[in-house]
């Protein structure tokens, strides 16, 4: 089943859930919740996922009226957490957040995950974008996206870029630009985004679309200069920088998002308790001020929507992964 397949079916499924007879809530006289939740984050204390659910879960448990625990479960790029997340009891006192990769790109490279989206997966709510941001070092000759375009098009400008792994939203979002401008240049992965970072400011590697949280304090202080924003809309925290949309690239959206997703099977009330509960966390006026010092743009949505943004995730990603040969064989 193609990317694009299960992902059609994950929005049949999510569709389906709002007209199917509540399984769980209304076969129990216990009002949920009565106990306190658990949300599972598929990485370490710290990431950004982990600090974001933090804050959420937070503000959540005051609406749902009982805490929210986090469980943190880190490994294999985040599907040993997405998995926990799949195979949960779908009662709703279990859910978690995820991210690009084990949700869209992941079954697109690897051969053997041990869940699958559109079969074990409910989408609750999409949390948070953040969006990479095209820099080049404070010295570069390169000053604007139309300077990198020419660059890139220039023969034997040997241009070079880093990425924190191949298959990343850093790496694919720098090869979609070079594929929709006819440019070239090599692609380097490493091992994290602040060893990619080093290496811009070390001259191994000429320009970057990294997360914002890796480049802004660089931004800030004059060592590295950014020249667009991989995403439609201009970013909060980067009013003046244009993006890769407005000027003339429609399409190509760079984004580090975050959301949360339970197990399928979870009663549609509940699912909707939930999307509500985390809804009016993000759209807390405290909520977003935090958010926002992490570089992250709130993006609260319905579970439809969530499962229709995944679907365009895919649309967009799934051929370039295919064509840079990507997928295990």
């Amino acid at each position: 089943m193609t990317p694009q397949h299960w992902l059609t079916r994950l929005c049949f499924i999510v569709c389906a859930a709002s007209l199917c007879a509540p399984t769980f809530a209304q076969s129990t006289d216990v009002q949920w919740p009565s106990k306190n939740l658990s949300l599972i984050v598929p990485f370490g204390p710290g990431s950004s996922p982990d600090t974001m659910a933090r804050i959420i879960a937070d503000e959540a448990g005051k609406t749902l009226g009982k805490p929210i625990i986090i469980v943190n479960k880190p490994g294999a790029s985040g599907n040993i957490g997405t998995n926990e997340i799949a195979k949960a009891k779908p009662d709703g006192y279990t859910f978690g957040v995820s991210i690009t990769g084990p949700l869209v790109n992941n079954p697109v490279i690897e051969k053997n995950l041990p869940y699958n989206p559109s079969t074990d997966i409910a989408p609750i709510a999409l949390a948070v974008h953040q969006y990479n941001v095209l820099v080049v070092p404070k010295d570069s000759p390169i000053n604007s996206l139309q300077d990198l375009i020419a660059a890139a098009k220039t023969p034997d400008a040997q241009l070079n870029f880093p990425s924190t792994g191949a298959g990343t939203v850093s790496h694919l979002a720098v090869e979609l630009l070079l594929e929709r401008t006819g440019g070239e240049a090599l692609h380097v992965p490493y091992p994290s985004s602040p060893a990619a970072v080093t290496s811009l400011l070390t001259g191994e590697t000429h320009f970057a679309a990294l997360p914002p949280v890796a480049v802004m304090p660089l931004i800030k202080d004059g060592r590295i200069k950014p020249i667009a924003a991989v995403s439609a809309e201009r970013l909060s925290f980067l009013p003046e920088v244009p993006t890769v949309a407005e000027l003339g690239y429609a399409g190509i959206e760079g984004s580090g998002w975050i959301g949360f997703i339970a197990p399928v099977g979870i009663d549609a009330q509940i699912q909707s308790q939930l999307n509500q509960a985390l809804t009016a966390a993000l759209q807390n006026e405290a909520v977003q001020t935090r958010l926002h010092t992490m570089f992250m743009e709130p993006a609260a949505s319905t579970p439809e929507a969530f499962a229709a943004y995944m679907q365009e995730e895919a649309a967009r990603w799934t051929p370039l992964i295919k064509r840079l040969n990507l997928a295990e064989k």
